[in-house]
């Protein structure tokens, strides 16, 4: 496995420490616009092994991406930079036959009319359209495989395989109470890409009904999130879950809840007043700038932002809906037998007499239980 990545950025940056751990892969080439930042991930993180190196690409350039494809005997892209580069990449993927994973899926456009009532062209939508290319060349693009998208879609199938006979609401939340030191506004990712997704019109998915639009920042609701992190205000936010769940997980609601603050609520507020948030270039003393862009260059590079930044941030899905048509106090009593017959057919468990559960090893049952889907948990707690 030879791989691409492009983008040198926070995220990029992040995969080369993670995977100078692993030898799964041949080589990793780590490809920016700007070369020297591409290099620098080589420096840090290659640690003189020769399996990491650097190269120039424009990103928005799909002949380019496909050249360095061939140049380099690469076999797996991973696009590492914002969504708006999304299809040149994955065009330059499908033409140079290799396969192609992202974290973030085609740019969404409003429906013209009804922005907040119906979809216009949804995240990944581009990318769903070629579906059949890749079919036919017996290719892969695995979309959203971050995070959020990612992880958390795999939390929910998880779900649908596992712990769930029907699921209501596939609900994926995101909340921090990280604090960056320095700063008076530091976001902790592209700033490009979250205002275009808690500015665009955000998607919910019902049974039904299928896709609908809501204004954003709709529907706010208090989320307790773990880890001492407590009650946080989420509210609707554009994301590619509600896009991709719907599609392989049986559901009744699919959404995305973001915990943004009332603080980067109103400067999300403001820079749409103010036009910041706009892409299309504005003349500045003759020259020709994207607001956006502008907004972008004034911020801290997020990959800059690990030194200064504390606190806890966590990214889940919440899953509400029924579980094998039993209610949980029976249910927990009757999946113990089951785990226990399945050992004694494998003879994992055997014996002879009369025996209890103590006379027999307990790894292979607590093993088995959570593939089950009832995950066991211990606590340590301190006498008084």
């Amino acid at each position: 496995m030879k791989i691409l990545v492009v983008g040198a950025g926070g995220v990029g940056a992040s995969f080369a420490p993670i995977a100078a751990r692993r030898d799964f892969y041949e080589h990793v080439v780590f490809a920016d616009y700007d070369e020297g930042r591409a290099q620098s991930v080589v420096d840090r993180y290659d640690g003189g092994t020769g399996r990491f190196s650097a190269a120039q690409v424009d990103a928005s350039d799909t002949s380019a991406v496909a050249e360095l494809c061939r140049q380099r005997g690469i076999t797996h892209v991973l696009n590492a930079v914002d969504p708006r580069f999304v299809m040149p990449i994955f065009d330059g993927a499908l033409d140079a036959g290799v396969t192609y994973l992202d974290m973030a899926m085609s740019l969404s456009h409003a429906h013209p009319d009804k922005p907040y009532e119906l979809p216009g062209e949804k995240l990944g939508d581009a990318q769903f359209a070629q579906a059949g290319d890749w079919e036919k060349k017996g290719q892969l693009a695995l979309v959203g495989i971050g995070v959020e998208p990612g992880l958390s879609d795999v939390f929910a199938r998880y779900a649908q395989d596992h712990l769930f006979s029907h699921i209501d609401e596939a609900g994926v939340r995101d909340g921090a109470n990280l604090v960056v030191s320095g700063y008076d506004f530091a976001p902790g990712f592209s700033i490009w890409t979250t205002i275009e997704e808690c500015l665009n019109p955000p998607v919910v998915w019902e049974k039904g009904r299928e896709w609908f639009t809501l204004p954003p920042f709709s529907e706010p609701e208090v989320f307790t999130f773990p880890e001492g992190i407590g009650p946080v205000e989420c509210v609707h936010v554009e994301h590619e879950e509600v896009l991709l769940i719907p599609r392989w997980v049986e559901c009744e609601r699919a959404t995305f809840k973001y915990g943004l603050g009332d603080e980067f609520i109103e400067v999300l507020k403001t820079l749409h007043k103010l036009g910041l948030d706009k892409t299309d270039p504005v003349t500045v003393r003759g020259q020709q700038v994207s607001p956006r862009d502008v907004v972008a260059a004034c911020l801290p590079d997020p990959a800059t932002l690990g030194p200064q930044m504390s606190g806890k941030t966590c990214a889940g899905t919440w899953v509400t809906g029924g579980r094998d048509g039993a209610q949980a106090v029976v249910w927990q009593t009757a999946i113990n037998p089951v785990v226990a017959l399945e050992l004694l057919a494998t003879e994992t468990w055997s014996g002879t007499g009369v025996l209890g559960p103590e006379a027999f090893p307990p790894d292979p049952f607590l093993d088995l239980l959570t593939e089950y889907g009832s995950p066991w948990g211990m606590e340590e707690r301190t006498p008084a």
